[in-house]
């Protein structure tokens, strides 16, 4: 099937979903986007991994299930939104999105109420607004292009948008968040690769991947015209259940990430959205996950396990604490076997 599904119906007939699941879904499609793009259906139908890739992007009516917890803005993207596209919620830096639309819609999105087909794009006006914001506010050194995904923007457009901040002089660094490598990496072509690489600030692309049966060779070879064009990569990815909660599974995701030149960068604990709670993997459990890795990978292949604070607070750490101080001031450290040794050094002077 060469063409991206987008109904339960559509579902039903790739053999994904049942056909008595197709009216309970219908009921989750009223209030979550689908769409399933041919390399992604690819990777379910051929790979061993394949669970893994359904729980991630075939919808549920496990989505319907919300809990007093879950916010429709997890994150308070909207308490931080000076005008519409920017959410400033470090001084810094600031997210600028050009477009609500995705080529894939993970089902534990943070932003699942805002995205879809009809999430559209900034007007001109509206971008021309947002862009202002950046250039009167000297202390922006990082601008982050998310949405939605803004490698789904035709290549003229990033190009606009990119030329329009090099043109800012307290912009230092551009960052562009994608599933598109992923999801439709046949847009990862020459026109593409050319507009990252027209300015000269600094660009980095942040590749969203939580599952090595994400890498079709499609996919890699797409990584690699980015790599080899000498972008700097990093990758995000989602704790979840049933999907990568394994050491095994984090550790095969991010050799093959560093094999393909990306820098795992952070492990996101999941954002409280709603329906999202069949999800969810316990922070003592996402702890311990990273602990083992520790004594498994090289640093290379370390991300950060992050949680972002619900309501808007920003992210911090859930690292696991190594060391531990006892009342006279001594230091216990904890080494990647679960020995522990003192370490007393000698007062700074």
């Amino acid at each position: 099937m060469n063409r991206t599904l987008r109904t339960p119906e559509d579902l039903a007939d790739a053999g994904l979903v049942s056909a008595d699941a197709v009216e309970g879904l219908k009921q989750v499609a009223q209030k979550y986007a689908t769409a399933l793009p041919p390399v992604v259906l690819h990777q379910i139908n051929s790979g061993n991994d394949r669970s893994a890739l359904i729980r991630q992007f075939v919808p549920s009516v496990s989505e319907l299930q919300t809990a007093p917890q879950e916010l429709k803005d997890p994150i308070g993207d909207g308490t931080h939104s000076p005008v519409k596209g920017v959410v400033h919620r470090y001084p810094d830096r600031v997210l600028l999105m050009p477009t609500l639309v995705c080529p894939v819609y993970c089902r534990f999105c943070f932003r699942r109420e805002a995205v879809g087909p009809d999430g559209g794009v900034l007007t001109e006006n509206q971008l021309h607004d947002a862009l202002d914001y950046i250039r009167r506010t000297p202390a922006i050194w990082e601008v982050i292009l998310t949405g939605g995904d803004p490698l789904i923007l035709s290549p003229r457009r990033i190009s606009e948008i990119l030329n329009a901040l090099n043109e800012i002089p307290h912009v230092k660094i551009l960052r562009v968040h994608t599933r598109v490598p992923i999801a439709a990496p046949e847009r990862i072509d020459e026109d593409l690769v050319g507009a990252l690489r027209a300015t000269p600030k600094s660009v980095y692309v942040a590749l969203h991947c939580n599952h090595a049966a994400e890498l079709s060779d499609e996919a890699r070879a797409a990584i690699a015209r980015l790599a080899e064009a000498g972008i700097s990569l990093l990758s995000q990815s989602v704790l979840l259940k049933g999907v990568n909660d394994s050491v095994e599974t984090l550790e095969h995701l991010f050799r093959e990430l560093v094999q393909l030149r990306v820098k795992p960068y952070y492990l996101h604990q999941l954002d409280l959205a709603p329906g999202t709670g069949h999800f969810r993997v316990s922070v003592e459990r996402g702890q311990s996950l990273v602990k083992q890795l520790r004594g498994r990978l090289s640093g290379l292949a370390q991300p950060t396990y992050m949680l972002d604070i619900p309501g808007g607070a920003g992210k911090v750490p859930l690292t696991p604490n190594h060391i531990e101080t006892d009342a006279s001031g001594r230091f216990a450290v904890e080494a990647i076997d679960g020995s522990r040794s003192n370490y007393n050094p000698p007062r700074p002077t």
